[in-house]
């Protein structure tokens, strides 16, 4: 009780705290950031009295500070999603889900599982320990009893139902998603595929081999092409630079208040150490040499073959010739020429782009096992952990403080509320250690990157916080004989413990889940940070804006908290009922709170179209298929050999309906229907018959350290440059295709279709053809044999 009032207290003051602060002037750009983003709000300190501009004198505001919560559901669904995107929406759904499964099993939870398992007097004839939350649960049903038939029945029930309300979901967001791809506004991804792995040439660049591979395979549709640069070390030129003149500003700044004494800094190591020097010449000089380094790093990029990686982004005059060539094998060698859909300018991670293709599946597998030993070793301080849950425990470590131990409310306090914000502070760290492996496995977008680590994290939650705080909070000193059992025996040891852990996973829904949702509207973090950029460093309205930190979903670390909650409910659904108004109470909160952040606050960084819905899906069905098994292990121990084997049906049953979905609904997700890609471009063809195209997509693909965002206009003017000479076509060298008939792209001519070709000049593209199929055999050839594959990996790194 204390822990609970502990937790519900501590969310009740962070959301009261947030209705009191959103409506002071000063915080404004805090709690509606998204709307000064999109330009539709002003600063309210713009106007009124002195006193005004900072704090909010209407009073009857403050009798309406709860308002925000009918505010944030007002807005329906389609102009949510055009007002902040597919993934913002279809992520409020994943609460919204939960909803629709658990307040209906919660229901019938408690009308017939409750009373079947309370009204027993199995535990108080007994000679354990337990509470009033086991008197409530499956533990208080006597071994052998006919009631297990009840649980057996339930389990069907709630299973069906989830399989029901999940497909309804299925259908109904891939419906969404390919309407949203058949009318949302023109994209440059939508024309454009990323290729990967191109084979090197000894008489080509990159981006010739590129052209002429395109011209040949796909003469009719292809239109231009980006090569890939390695700008890495540009970037962090780039990086530094701004960082510097961050600096210089302030200092500028603090100067022009305060001009009777020039500032200094030490030049030393994080300026601790070193002479000191006026700060302003200082930050001017390091930019000047800095600007020097961009410029040489910027001419090594531009006459350096080895900073063109073997990757490019082709874009088509249609959607339907880009379906096409991101859907289709390009060569017969199916490591060759590898496409996959661009993803959107925003969403492309161009460090990973910089690694070559034949490293990936190295770096992989060291992720893999890096990832193994993490989980694994990650069990030891959860096992510390949760053994603070056991008083008899801490007892014996320390018996000089069992009087203070034995006191009441430090009892409920450190049985629960200590092991649950303890294992939160483990928890926070892990996040950042996840995407840093998943930057190290190579994925070339964002979005890709918080997929994967989306998935290493719900793998870790499951095996740490839920199968971890299971068995070492109550078969910790039989952990050795759990080690050595057999595998058939691990479902029961598990299953038994579920219903004693009940009261730990209460605690941690509600540090986890209020207090965590309550603190995410707060945003104190920024809140703290904005004020203090604002204060020291904002001197015109652009660095306001630049102050102001929106955030976005997070659905690397969002996600997977939501999807040990779908565990949690599916997996005490049947044991322990009481565990379900929790859950419902976190995803009512969490519901409205993101729609209130996502409506007034995040902005997000991409958009994939809600292309992380299968996974959601897949998760949903694990959770199903471990509450199937763990009940099956609980009930086998309960002597219930009659009600037990006719279980096994359902793991069977959800398998088959999760290959009928993967199957029905998954490639709206996967692939692009070529009928969806016609139709839009016979669309825009009516809609924009003189749309030039190619101005539009020509340098939608150009790194960002080259459209000059932190340069002068003279050197964004030089990058462009150098950007178009790399690109410029030469006749190729190659005997066999100097009589090639394509001109260069660049040229400014048009490519003749195969159809209005002469014969000759027929014949000499089918010459160009051999030679390019010729080249890809030998290259194939090459690759055979692990001494080969060894020597290729080393020449392109």
């Amino acid at each position: 009780m204390v822990a609970a009032a502990i937790n519900i207290l501590t969310a009740f003051a962070f959301l009261v705290a947030f209705a009191l602060l959103r409506i002071q002037p000063f915080n404004d750009r805090v709690y509606f950031p998204k709307w000064y983003l999109k330009g539709l709000r002003s600063s309210p300190m713009h106007s009124g009295a002195f006193v005004q501009k900072f704090v909010n004198l209407d009073f009857r505001s403050y009798v309406r500070f709860l308002n925000w919560m009918p505010a944030a559901l007002q807005m329906p669904e389609p102009e949510l999603i055009d007002h902040a995107g597919l993934d913002s929406a279809v992520y409020l759904r994943i609460y919204w889900t939960g909803l629709k499964i658990f307040v209906p099993i919660a229901f019938l939870a408690f009308t017939i599982m409750v009373p079947v398992n309370y009204t027993n007097g199995t535990l108080e004839h007994s000679n354990l320990t337990y509470s009033n939350i086991d008197k409530l649960s499956i533990s208080n049903i006597p071994t052998g009893s006919h009631r297990f038939w009840a649980h057996l029945v339930m389990a069907y029930v709630f299973t069906f139902w989830t399989c029901y309300v999940l497909k309804n979901d299925y259908e109904i967001i891939a419906s969404m998603r390919l309407h949203f791809l058949a009318s949302e506004h023109r994209r440059p991804d939508q024309f454009t595929v990323l290729v990967r792995n191109v084979p090197p040439d000894p008489d080509e660049s990159v981006s010739e081999l590129v052209e002429h591979f395109f011209l040949v395979n796909h003469p009719d549709h292809y239109l231009t092409h980006q090569v890939v640069y390695n700008a890495n070390e540009l970037s962090k030129l780039v990086e530094e630079k701004k960082n510097r003149q961050n600096w210089l500003d302030y200092y500028q700044l603090k100067y022009a208040r305060n001009q009777s004494k020039r500032p200094s800094v030490k030049t030393g190591f994080l300026g601790l150490g070193g002479k000191r020097a006026d700060a302003i010449d200082f930050y001017t000089s390091e930019i000047e040499r800095i600007s020097k380094e961009i410029s040489g790093e910027r001419e090594k990029i531009a006459h350096n073959t080895k900073s063109i990686m073997p990757a490019a982004f082709v874009s088509f005059k249609t959607r339907w010739a880009a379906a096409v060539c991101a859907q289709t094998q390009q060569t017969r060698n199916p490591t060759l020429w590898l496409t996959e859909w661009a993803p959107e300018p925003r969403d492309v991670f161009w460090v990973n782009l910089a690694i070559p293709y034949v490293s990936l599946t190295i770096r992989k597998l060291i992720i893999a096992i890096a990832f193994f030993f993490l989980t694994f070793f990650f069990m030891i301080p959860i096992a510390f952990v949760q053994s603070l849950a056991n008083i008899d425990g801490i007892e014996k470590a320390v018996p000089f403080l069992k009087p203070l131990i034995e006191m009441k409310v430090v009892k409920s306090f450190i049985q629960g509320f200590l092991p649950g914000i303890a294992l939160k502070i483990f928890l926070i760290f892990l996040p950042s250690i996840l995407m840093i492996m998943s930057k190290f496995e190579g994925f070339g977008s964002i979005s890709a990157l918080e997929r994967r680590s989306a998935t290493r994290y719900y793998i870790f939650q499951f095996i740490n916080v839920f199968l971890g705080s299971i068995i070492t909070g109550t078969a910790f000193q039989q952990l050795n004989n759990f080690i050595h059992q057999s595998a058939n025996e691990i479902p029961k040891t598990i299953g038994v413990s579920i219903p004693m852990k009940a009261t730990f996973f209460i605690t941690y829904i509600m540090v986890d889940g209020w207090a965590g949702v309550a603190g995410e509207i707060l945003r104190l973090k920024p809140l703290i940070f904005y004020h203090l950029k604002n204060f020291f460093l904002v001197k015109t309205e652009k660095d306001r804006e630049e102050a102001m930190d929106p955030g976005s979903l997070g659905f690397n670390t969002g996600e997977p908290q939501i999807q040990l909650y779908f565990l949690l409910g599916l997996v005490y659904a049947v044991v322990t009922p009481i565990l379900l108004p929790f859950i419902i109470i976190f995803f009512g909160l969490a519901y409205v709170v993101y729609r209130h952040q996502i409506i007034n606050v995040y902005n997000q960084e991409y958009e994939s179209a809600a292309a992380f819905w299968p996974d959601v899906h897949g998760r949903i069905i694990t959770a199903l298929l471990v509450s199937q098994l763990l009940l099956m292990g609980l009930l086998s121990t309960k002597a219930a050999s009659q009600s037990t084997p006719l279980l096994i049906t359902l793991p069977v049953l959800t398998i088959w309906f999760h290959r009928f979905c993967k199957g029905r609904y998954e490639p709206a997700f996967i692939r692009y229907p070529l009928q969806e890609a016609m139709m839009k471009d016979t669309l825009e063809r009516n809609r924009e018959p003189n749309l030039n195209l190619k101005d539009y997509l020509q340098n939608a693909y150009i790194h960002p350290v080259f459209k000059g965002g932190d340069e002068s206009e003279n050197e964004s003017d030089a990058a462009s440059e150098d950007s178009d000479q790399e690109l410029e076509l030469v006749p190729t060298k190659r005997q066999s295709r100097r009589t090639t008939p394509f001109p260069s792209i660049h040229s400014g001519s048009s490519h003749p279709s195969l159809s209005e070709l002469s014969t000759s000049q027929k014949s000499m593209t089918i010459v160009y053809v051999y030679d390019v199929m010729f080249l890809v055999d030998l290259s194939s050839n090459l690759c055979k044999g692990f001494l080969c594959t060894i020597m290729i990996m080393m020449e392109n790194i």
